[in-house]
């Protein structure tokens, strides 16, 4: 990742979590990996202090576990805990974005933006890019819904997901089906078709569960 020089500090710790969650997420930290935060501030040429909070928040999140004078240690998954992660997602997301159909959507504007952005990162190939937009886009849609609870809840399953495979050639080519779906998600909820987004979701969702599921279930050594 090249070095970060955002101003302000705030600015920095969001572009170090979002790289870190990446890492883990995608499986380029494996399970055992430690991140600490002089060697994290070096390579990104960052001061310690946003490394330190960003690193914090992804352990409260519970993606990171600190570990007293070494850093924070990336957890595994196991395929029970992802099938159940998989489980939740569908119900919440399905019911957020057919309330959010069933309401009709009208601002499309702002949505459509970042589901072009997720786009962009997928023809470059930026991985970190890419689950950024795509969280942002979830955020976004999700947010719809006008339930704060229900957005947290959503993107706290999002965020505890591992996305093991996603770099591959199968989960390169699972991204660019995506890429469509997010805005036909928009159409759908514009034009307040409950049955065909909570249909689109679920597919959106699930279509990746083998994926992941195969490659959680395979030990990844660190």
């Amino acid at each position: 990742m090249p070095q970060l020089t955002a101003e302000p500090s705030s600015n920095l710790r969001e572009q170090i979590l979002g790289h870190v969650r990446s890492e883990v997420i995608s499986g380029r930290a494996k399970p055992g990996t430690i991140f600490s935060v002089p060697s994290l501030s070096t390579e990104l040429g960052v001061s310690t202090t946003p490394v330190r909070e960003a690193l914090l928040e992804l352990a409260r999140d519970g993606l990171i576990t600190p570990m007293r004078n070494r850093g924070f240690r990336v957890e595994p998954m196991t395929a029970a805990a992802m099938d159940n992660l998989f489980d939740m997602r569908v119900l919440l997301e399905s019911h957020a974005l057919v309330t959010v159909a069933r309401a009709r959507l009208t601002d499309t504007a702002e949505l459509k933006r970042l589901a072009e952005a997720v786009g962009v990162a997928v023809d470059a190939e930026d991985m970190t890019g890419y689950l950024n937009a795509d969280r942002e886009f979830h955020r976004a849609l999700v947010e719809r819904a006008n339930n704060p609870l229900l957005t947290k809840m959503v993107m706290q399953l999002r965020g505890d997901m591992r996305l093991y495979g996603i770099d591959s050639p199968e989960g390169r080519k699972r991204q660019k089906l995506s890429v469509k779906e997010h805005f036909q998600m928009i159409e759908l909820a514009k034009n307040g078709d409950t049955a065909g987004i909570a249909k689109l979701i679920a597919l959106h969702i699930l279509s990746w569960k083998p994926l992941f599921m195969t490659a959680t279930v395979s030990p990844q050594k660190p």
